[in-house]
């Protein structure tokens, strides 16, 4: 049941750190962050990636793989890059955010598909979610969206994950296809990871705390 309800208390968590943390993108949010990029990036090196290039040839797992990047790529034209902490906020908007909605769900029900009883992504799922989730949470208060319509965005956010999972587990030809589209969840979080790893607000100098949290995250993905 962990794989179904762990993605969804990274909402809630997420929407909890919100409503604490009044100031967007808070040192801690930085930092959770880096720490979430380095656990999805070697949580995907460790579980997904032997078991994709097990399954599938070499060099065709690559084009997969590439694909789910350039995928990824094309969603972030519509959410912006709220995948990886980008959210941009405009007070007092009042028109629904579809297309950040539309990409986000989609991500979110894709990164559904890595997650198995044999495999610990779904942790590296719930941290990823926790800081795009506060952060995405602290986007709609300060905008000017009613509650309804966050309420609605944020259970249907929640909802995503744990339904991609749920199609991956009973649709037999889906199950036909689970490493291709695997290799292509890869890919997006390839890209997500190294994005939140390597961009930097501080003019790319060497900050120990962030350098800290990714060894950090590395480590506990090693370990569990």
């Amino acid at each position: 049941m962990n794989k179904f309800i762990f993605p969804i208390i990274a909402v809630v968590v997420g929407f909890i750190l919100a409503t604490i943390t009044k100031k967007q993108k808070s040192i801690n949010t930085k930092l959770l962050l880096s720490f979430s990029g380095s656990f999805l990036l070697a949580l995907t090196l460790f579980e997904l990636l032997p078991e994709v290039y097990e399954h599938l040839e070499g060099k065709l797992t690559g084009v997969y793989i590439m694909g789910g990047i350039m995928l990824q790529i094309i969603l972030e034209l519509f959410s912006k890059g709220a995948e990886h902490g980008h959210v941009h906020i405009h007070k007092n908007e009042t028109a629904f955010p579809w297309m950040l909605f539309i990409s986000l769900c989609i991500h979110s029900f894709l990164e559904g598909f890595a997650i198995h009883d044999h495999n610990d992504m779904v942790y590296g799922v719930l941290v990823h979610k926790i800081p795009i989730a506060t952060l995405i949470t602290m986007f709609l208060f300060q905008s000017g969206y009613k509650k309804l319509q966050i309420a609605v965005f944020l259970i249907l956010f929640a909802m995503m994950t744990p339904l991609g999972t749920f199609i991956s587990h009973t649709s037999e030809v889906l199950t036909t296809y689970s490493q291709v589209i695997n290799a292509f969840v890869i890919g997006i979080f390839f890209h997500i990871s190294t994005t939140i790893l390597f961009e930097s607000g501080d003019g790319h100098k060497f900050n120990l705390s962030k350098f800290v949290s990714i060894i950090l995250g590395v480590c506990v993905a090693y370990l569990i």
